[in-house]
């Protein structure tokens, strides 16, 4: 076969997967085993389970093709990362897999433009994580007597975390006591997080005007290869 006949089957072969002319690989959610079937995705990747920090991108599918919005370091559990399914409450690691954002929240008020559903912090606002309550893995307002405030959260304590939010519906929509509760994307604090996955305030500010409902954003959490590799999710 002449050498140019080979080259041009080539490249007809990699923009079939995706890839782009160039012969650099397709991006990262074209690699994915799922992306929640929407059009917005939130990828956050770590090198390794045992990492601490590493990057959130956010990607935009039109055509039929996956594009980069944007990007921002990340930092991720104190304890590093874990499969999800596999997660333990108070481990300070964060869950892997791909999970939808069910409603953002924060203390301040949503930045102009904002179109998620946004619930605004109040002094009552708590997030139960008691496993022995009710309303495990819920907003409570006020706490109930059966969610004990040892075990949960007072979101207006976070004052610089939960500035703005989005809740990950990791453990959420069915929650299983004891593997995890209040797994949120929220501004970053001091250092690693107890489980989250955190960024900067003008990160969020952004994620929030660009996250449209409509579009069904999802997160993926994961590492860079192995068995929490994020394209398995």
């Amino acid at each position: 076969m002449r050498p140019a006949v080979a080259a041009a089957l080539l490249s007809a072969s990699l923009l079939g997967l995706g890839a782009a002319p160039g012969g650099s690989p397709p991006p990262l959610p074209a690699r994915m085993a799922d992306t929640g079937g929407g059009s917005r995705l939130i990828t956050a990747v770590a090198a390794k389970t045992g990492s601490t920090s590493g990057t959130l991108t956010w990607w935009e599918r039109r055509n039929g093709r996956w594009t980069k919005a944007g990007s921002a370091a990340a930092r991720f559990g104190a304890k590093g990362l874990v499969e999800g399914a596999a997660r333990r409450q108070g481990t300070n690691t964060t869950p892997t897999g791909l999970y939808d954002l069910p409603y953002a929240f924060g203390i301040k008020g949503a930045p102009g433009g904002t179109a998620y559903r946004y619930r605004v912090v109040r002094k009552n606002s708590w997030w139960c994580e008691d496993t022995d309550s009710r309303f495990y893995n819920r907003w409570v307002e006020p706490r109930p007597a059966d969610c004990r405030a040892g075990e949960s959260e007072r979101l207006i304590s976070y004052e610089k975390q939960y500035a703005y939010a989005f809740v990950i519906g990791f453990n959420y929509h069915r929650p299983v006591r004891g593997r995890g509760a209040g797994i949120f994307l929220h501004v970053n604090g001091r250092g690693a997080t107890a489980g989250c996955v955190s960024v900067s305030a003008e990160a969020m500010r952004l994620l929030l005007r660009w996250a449209e409902p409509s579009r069904k954003p999802h997160i993926a959490v994961g590492t860079a290869g192995g068995g929490t590799a994020i394209t398995r999710y």
